[in-house]
This record gives C-alpha cells, structure tokens and sequence, in this order.
C-alpha cells in the first residue's frame, strides 16, 4: 500500500471503508504521531469496545505483541495491538540522529526525553555512561563526526542527570527480523497492529515489509533552517492553530501569529499549549491580538548557537546582536559564545584559503550547487589531501631531528603509520557537501584582510573575557560591530 502524510490520514480513513490494513506504522513529530494513532484508533474500535478489544504493549516487548496480535480476542470484531514509541528501528546507523535529538531535547529543557535519547545512543553503540563521563572518554569512545560533542556542558548534564534518575542502557536487541516475518506472514482476520516511533529507517527491511503488507503514515516535519523546510514547519503551525482555534471558536490575526511563532519556534507541542494558554486567557472574547500574546507567554524558543554563528559570517549585524543576546539569556556562557564564533571565522577563513588557491580557480559566487558538486568538491579533497601530506611530510621531518639529535628512541619497524590529524581540512565529511558549498559562498562576503583582523579580535576578546572584569555583553557586542561591519 502506498505511504501517506499526515495531513491526508482523515481522507483515507473516510475512503477505506471498513478495509483496514493489517499493520500501520505511524513515525515522525512526536505530537502529529500521537494525533495520527488516535484518529486511526477510533476509526478502528469505538471507545466502548476498547476494554477488551485493544491491547497496548509496553517496554517494546516485540514478542509479546506478536503473540497478541496473532491471538483471537474474545469478543468478536476488530482486535487492535499498539506498540507505542517504539524503538525497533533504532540503530548505529542513527547515531547522529539520537545525538541531535538529545541536544534539541535539552534545549527544551526536557531532560526526560534528552536522557532517554542519549541511553538510546549509547544502547546502539553497547557503550556505558562510563564510557562518556568525560570530554577525554568521550573523544574515545563517541566516534562521532558531530559539533555536538565539542560542548560539554550540555553532555555532562544529561549523563549527570542518568546518573541521578538511576537509569540504564539496555544493549539495543535486533528484533526487526521476527517482527519482519510475522507482517509477512499475516495475522487472522480482524487483527491489527499499530506502531508508533520517532525515527523510521526506509532502508531497513522491515519498513519495506510493512510498505507492502499494511500503511505508512508520515509524520516527519524537516528540522533544517533552508527555505522549503521552514515552509513546511510554518504549514503544520498553521494547520494545527486553525485545528485548535475552529474547536474553540476563535480568531487569531497574522501579527499575532508571528509574534507568537518567533517566541517558541519550531515547537509543536509548546505551540500547542500556549494556544490554549491564549484561548483560555481570551475568554468569550472571540480574537486573539499581539497584546494578548504580549501579555501572557514568554519566550521559550532556544535560539541555536549557529544562527548566531550564520549571522555573524553573513555580516548581518542585527540578527547577530539578537541572536547573542538570546542565548545569554538562556544561560549560555560568554566563552562558549564566543568560542563558536572563532570557529566561524575559522572555517571561513579555511575557504578562503581554498578560493585563493590554485585549486579554487574555477570557484565563483555564480556556480550552482550542482557544478560545486561536480567540479568543485573534487578539487576540495584534493587540497584536503595536499595538505595532510604536507603535514605528515613535516612530522616527518621533525622526527628525523629529533633522532638525530640522539634524545629519542628509535621507533619499532612494524608499526602502523597514523594519518595526521588536523581540524584544518574542508571537507571533514566528504558525503556531505553542502554545508561546504554554504561556507565557500560565505568566504566571498570577506577579504583575507577583513578575516585576518576577525582572527586579532578575537583572540583580543578571548584574552578580555578570561583576564579582565569587562562586561561580557560589551566585549561580544564589540566583536560583532568589528566583524560584520562592511568597510
């Protein structure tokens, strides 16, 4: 059966006609997931009918749902058995994933679900909470390729948080292959299985054997901040405020809206409740105005460190003051801020580089992502590799000197030659080229000059914010002025 969106589940169920499938899967937005299983739940069984006819089955115990859903009801009619948040997709190749999702989670201030992805993580890596209690443990054991885990606050609270929940990592167990072959195989007439989770790998052959023998119903929104995805973020906003307001009998003017928006951002279900904060608050009153959202929310959107980071690489004063500000305000350190920004202006000043190279002489601001791809990126792994050779080169070297000097050992024959390491290459991550197309067309915004000076200011401010008293907020307001002003 073909896969469907969310926004399409009311029409199906109107047309399915009491043809139900045998098996839904239900993944994505946590709060659209839970809209979703609940409108094809009444479509199945009727509330009266569900103290014997529907049967959830906790801790994803795989097994016990397979027997259920395989076993008669004893009431004639539909039988309904619902594995609700479950994990059976999860694995190693969603490591980043879990990673992200714990961030987005702490930054929500919701260490219940942060640490409940983090033991995910660390359940599919058959890793401890051991084995990341430290920046050094985790440098070792995380062999992730993410800016994540350059921040360790954030880190440090949610283990420490584990720590104090008591909770565990439970070694991630491959059931996908029964569950796999029970969908295959069928369930007797009038049974049904619902599955609901966040992540759902489309490679895997479980969600292949699903796709042909029952009903997908995605409930993804994309997270990333590129045109179409936030068009699509602002189009389920508005579909669930109009779902809200038309139950309520309420009106919400455009201004409002975006006020309202730009204090909880992408946040589903804070978006939601402070909604119904509003309808509340309105009373019989039939409009919703910017005042009555002025008056009753506060901001709760966590702006992203690299919004400030984009703003400042793209000279945009404005937005890199607010940005700063806001993240003061949620209580991130000056340094931490002002950390990020020097590795900002790193990487764009190692696309610089690259463009003033011999390597780079086909790069322009006109060339389209496409022809990056094709023509540019080679060349960029080209100078990446350049470079690695020309540091090994000099380690090289300097060991000659040093055993010539006669105040070494003399190294075993045998040993394996490591690759030089080195936070200066481009490309760190070659399948993924886009964000280094976007730092090539932010390099073009600066002279070797202008980032040059950005380099002394930075390291000025870094020297003021650890050895003088100066106000933190002046000294990074300075560094802004300084950076994004266009001579």
């Amino acid at each position: 059966m073909p896969e469907i969106r969310h926004k399409t589940l009311q029409k199906y169920l109107k047309d399915v006609k009491g043809q139900f499938s045998p098996t839904y899967l239900v993944y994505g937005e946590e709060l659209l997931c839970k809209t979703a299983f609940n409108a094809l739940l009444d479509a199945l069984i009727p509330v009266s009918e569900r103290s014997l006819n529907y049967e959830p089955v906790d801790n994803d115990n795989i097994y016990e749902a397979i027997e259920r859903v395989n076993t008669f009801s004893l009431l004639s009619g539909i039988k309904v058995v619902a594995l609700c948040d479950s994990q059976i997709f999860y694995s190693k190749q969603n490591d980043i994933i879990f990673l992200e999702k714990a961030k987005d989670a702490y930054d929500k201030k919701n260490m219940k679900k942060a640490a409940k992805y983090m033991a995910s993580l660390l359940g599919v890596l058959n890793l401890s909470f051991d084995d990341v209690d430290s920046q050094a443990n985790r440098s070792k054991n995380l062999k992730l390729d993410s800016e994540l885990l350059n921040e360790d606050k954030w880190l440090d609270e949610i283990i420490s948080h584990c720590a104090d929940s008591k909770i565990s990592v439970s070694v991630a167990k491959d059931n996908a292959g029964e569950l796999q072959k029970a969908i295959e195989k069928g369930f007797p007439e009038g049974n049904h299985l619902i599955i609901t989770t966040d992540i759902a790998d489309k490679r895997r052959k479980l969600f292949k054997a699903i796709d042909k023998n029952g009903m997908i119903i995605d409930c993804s929104v994309p997270k990333g901040n590129l045109m179409a995805d936030k068009k699509e973020q602002e189009i389920v906003l508005q579909e669930r405020m109009k779902t809200i307001l038309s139950q309520n009998k309420k009106k919400m003017a455009r201004d409002a809206y975006m006020a309202m928006y730009e204090m909880t951002g992408f946040d589903l279900r804070t978006f939601s409740n402070n909604l119904e904060k509003l309808v509340n608050y309105v009373g019989s009153r039939e409009n919703i105005t910017i005042k009555d959202v002025e008056s009753v929310l506060k901001r709760t959107k966590q702006d992203p460190i690299y919004e400030l980071t984009n703003a400042v690489s793209d000279r945009n004063i404005g937005d890199a003051l607010f940005f700063m500000n806001s993240l003061l305000s949620a209580g991130f350190f000056p340094l931490q801020i002002l950390g990020a920004i020097i590795n900002q202006i790193r990487k764009v000043f190692l696309a610089k580089g690259f463009t003033e190279s011999p390597r780079g002489k086909s790069w322009n601001a006109r060339v389209s992502y496409q022809q990056f791809q094709n023509k540019i990126m080679p060349e960029i792994q080209a100078y990446d590799r350049e470079l690695l050779k020309q540091l090994e080169d000099w380690e090289n070297m300097l060991s000659k000197k040093n055993e010539n000097a006669g105040n070494g050992k003399k190294k075993k024959k045998g040993k394996k030659k490591k690759q030089a390491a080195t936070d200066l290459l481009i490309a760190k991550n070659p399948r993924s080229p886009y964000p280094v197309y976007l730092m090539l067309l932010k390099s073009e915004k600066f002279t070797r000059q202008e980032l040059l000076g950005a380099i002394e200011c930075l390291s000025e401010a870094d020297l003021k914010l650890k050895t003088t008293g100066q106000n933190p907020r002046l000294v990074l307001e300075s560094v802004i002025f300084r950076i994004c002003r266009v001579r």
